[in-house]
């Protein structure tokens, strides 16, 4: 039983599914969720995606955003980054997709041979040593040998088995806010960023060249917010960037008539430990590492290899599978969410109090590309990958 289709969850579905388990899919929206922020392929993460088999799916379904700009508020251009630098895995990167769309090709991968269950959640479960028991809010209960959290930063599962986020989740002192708008600002594969200390805005194309992804930021020493109350999120973000420069104003206008609002805390989770029992946790739900690492989504997919193949190499015992699981996750996660909070101070206008021009920053940055092993995991079972249908962005 997995909890949530947006990354992490259709993921582990796909692997899990090719080591021969039975998979049941809970997602609490009543549909893939459209859209979202421009998520990034980089490092080990791409030979994951090679190895599901959908590196064509996952290319087609691309921004094919050609680089960035930076802009001073008049629009003048200070600095452009090419996707093509550091290999493709530099700050934009070459694989760069909308969340939304990397979810719908992970669900046709998967729709054919994972039990989908959408507007549904788990209201309450409960484990013993041979199984658990899930209750789901539309009243039917069920008995899973393993129950696996992937709903992201605000996890029910993690507050049911491991307690209130409030021990877990590490506000991380910034808010970020995305929304899709008309395009008639001329995008054309390039993204535009105009930055100060301590807020930013930017605009991105889309693979649909009529509109445009909007992205703010801005610092915030708490956030108080429902996560769910998109009204109030919306009375934020005027509040706090309605008097920012560069086309600001013009953006902000279209707050009322989007169809994907998006805002929350850049936060990241901190646990010591991603599993209790038969119930374990994947991605934001265990280890967020924060927008502002870049790796959240690496993170997910990386994750997901090594939970399938741990939890089939150990006869599927929990015990022994999520251990492993953690042993070779937690360094890389560890490494991405030091890039995620030193991203966080840079943002902050401080500063870390560090030499950024240090050979610690290389490293840490190629461990947190690179740093982590993918076992073959050969002689567990492995039925090979589907041909999922063309995604359409």
């Amino acid at each position: 039983m997995i909890a949530g289709a947006s990354i992490a969850g259709p993921a582990l579905a796909h692997w899990l599914r090719r080591r021969g388990a039975e998979v049941t899919v809970v997602e609490r929206a009543p549909g893939l969720r459209p859209g979202g922020q421009a998520v990034d392929a980089r490092g080990v993460t791409k030979d994951v995606i090679r190895l599901m088999g959908l590196d064509d799916a996952v290319r087609a379904a691309r921004t094919e955003t050609a680089g960035a700009y930076t802009v001073d508020a008049d629009g003048n251009v200070l600095e452009t980054f090419s996707a093509e630098d550091d290999g493709g895995d530099g700050y934009i990167s070459e694989i760069e997709i909308l969340r939304g769309d990397l979810s719908q090709v992970l669900y046709d991968d998967t729709r054919d041979g994972v039990e989908y269950r959408f507007g549904d959640r788990i209201a309450g479960l409960v484990q013993d040593a041979d199984g658990v028991d899930v209750t789901f809010a539309a009243g039917d209960r069920r008995r899973f040998d393993l129950v696996v959290g992937a709903d992201g930063l605000h996890s029910s599962v993690r507050a049911m088995v491991f307690g209130p986020r409030e021990r877990f989740v590490r506000h991380l002192g910034h808010v970020l806010a995305f929304y899709s708008v008309p395009n008639e600002f001329g995008l054309d594969r390039w993204v535009f960023d105009y930055q100060e200390p301590g807020r930013s805005a930017m605009l991105r194309p889309i693979g649909d060249a009529t509109r445009a992804m909007a992205m703010f930021s801005f610092t915030a020493a708490e956030f108080a917010v429902d996560h769910r109350d998109v009204e109030a999120q919306k009375d934020l973000l005027r509040a706090r960037m309605g008097d920012f420069g560069w086309l600001t104003p013009r953006i902000l206008a279209h707050l009322g008539d989007t169809p994907d609002f998006y805002l929350d805390q850049v936060a990241q989770v901190v646990l010591d430990r991603w599993a209790d029992g038969r119930v374990g946790l994947i991605g934001d739900a265990a280890f967020s590492s924060s927008p502002l690492s870049g790796q959240g989504t690496g993170l997910a997919l990386i994750g997901a290899y090594l939970l399938a193949g741990e939890l089939a190499a150990a006869g599927w015992d929990p015990a022994t599978g999520f251990a492993r699981y953690e042993a070779r996750m937690r360094p890389f996660v560890e490494a991405n969410q030091e890039i995620g909070r030193l991203n966080a101070k840079m943002r902050s206008g401080s500063g870390p109090d560090v030499d950024l021009d240090g050979e610690w920053l290389t490293d840490l940055v190629q461990r947190a590309l690179n740093g982590i092993e993918l076992p073959d995991y050969a002689g567990v079972p492995d039925a090979g990958p589907s041909v999922p249908s063309p995604a359409t962005p």
